[in-house]
């Protein structure tokens, strides 16, 4: 499995149209690409291209969200 740090996750964010859009949680990075959430590389003020961890504890859902979501890598800091 691929691994990514901080740089190449960014590459991700969505404002690539050939790159599909990553975001890490807890060590692993997540293909949002087709999740309506993550249109254009953004949901609400968060980015993709980004490990997300820190802010779930503010958002209005748990961390079955990433359930429907492809694992394609791990997130090493």
């Amino acid at each position: 499995m691929k691994i990514f740090d901080e740089n190449e996750l960014k590459k991700y964010d969505g404002s690539n149209p050939s790159n599909p859009i990553y975001i890490a949680y807890k060590g692993k990075v997540y293909d949002a690409t087709s999740s309506p959430l993550f249109i254009n590389g953004m949901h609400f003020e968060h980015f993709a291209g980004c490990d997300l961890t820190e802010f779930l504890a503010d958002a209005p859902h748990d961390e079955e969200v990433f359930d429907e979501l492809k694992v394609v890598g791990e997130f090493k800091e």
